[in-house]
Formats: structure tokens, C-alpha cells, sequence
């Protein structure tokens, strides 16, 4: 059986997250999205409502399973026993740090095997600060975040006064 780690801090899930883990339902058995717990970053939701939105976003796909994980790539890896690792790709600026990150987790875990899914024509705007920033705003971000759980979304902000 193959299995990818697709991580990050989806904070929250946008439409271009929902979009590579379909991609990774293409090539691989089974995708562990794994919520990264980053304590660089101050992020909008916890990590446990960030992994809600997942699981509800991917609750009829059997084959995607949502954890939570406070450590590096290379250990979640390790942890699920696999050696493919999934990032998506926006542009250049994603390329070279996702490059420079590679570099180094080959360093720790050799046989990592990282492959990079580029964006949608459409989607090459869409991140998580878009969306962030547009909260912040009062701007509309429904075109960003997966219908299927805009409205827990929305409820979470709530809960937690954003």
C-alpha cells in the first residue's frame, strides 16, 4: 500500500488544500493529512479545530485520514511509515522554500521521497494568509474555503472571538 504525509498548518483549510489532497488520491492508497502544530506561528484556529475542518472537508473518503503532530516532517514520516512527502506548490516563492526545506530533511531521512503538486491556474492565489488577511479585513473569502465547511468556519472564528 502507498501512503503520503501532505502537512502544514492549515490554518484553515483553503480550496487549494482540499485540491492537492485529491491529487494525492490519484497516486497514492491512503493520505495522511497531518495538522503541524508550529509554535513560530500564531495561528487563527487551534490545531484540534483546524483538524475538525479537515476531517469534516474529507469525512466521505475513507482513504484520507486527519492527525495532529508537534514535530518535524522527517518524524511524521517515520511515524506513518512512508517516505512520501506532498507539498503543494503555488509559485516560485513556494518552490524555492519548499526547495530549501528539502535539502535539509534529505539530510535527516535519506530515503524521503517529496513530491511537489503545483496549484491550479485558478487557485494560484488562494493560501491561508489570503484567507486570514481577508477575516481580518472584513473581506469576503468564500471563494477560498471549501463550501462543505465554510460555515464551521465561521463558527469557529466565533468560539474563538477572531
Amino acid at each position: 500500500m502507498k501512503k503520503c504525509v501532505f502537512a502544514g498548518t492549515f490554518d484553515p483549510p483553503t480550496s487549494g488544500h482540499k485540491k492537492v489532497v485529491e491529487d494525492c488520491l490519484a497516486l497514492f492508497d491512503e493520505v495522511v493529512v497531518a495538522v503541524m502544530i508550529n509554535t513560530g506561528k500564531k495561528p487563527l484556529l487551534p490545531p484540534e479545530k483546524r483538524a475538525a475542518l479537515l476531517s469534516k472537508l474529507f469525512c466521505n473518503e475513507e482513504r484520507v485520514r486527519v492527525v495532529v503532530f508537534g514535530g518535524a516532517a522527517v518524524d511524521i514520516l517515520e511515524k506513518e511509515n512512508t517516505v512520501f512527502y506532498v507539498r503543494g506548490i503555488r509559485n516560485t516563492v513556494d518552490l524555492e522554500y519548499e526547495n530549501a526545506d528539502f535539502y535539509a530533511n534529505k539530510k535527516l531521512k535519506p530515503d524521503m521521497i517529496t513530491l511537489y503538486i503545483p496549484a491550479e491556474q485558478d487557485q494560484i492565489q488562494v493560501s491561508s494568509t489570503l484567507v486570514r488577511n481577508s477575516v481580518k479585513f472584513e473581506k469576503d473569502y468564500s471563494d477560498y474555503v471549501p463550501e462543505e465547511i465554510r460555515g464551521d468556519f465561521m463558527r469557529y472564528m466565533e468560539e474563538e472571538n477572531v
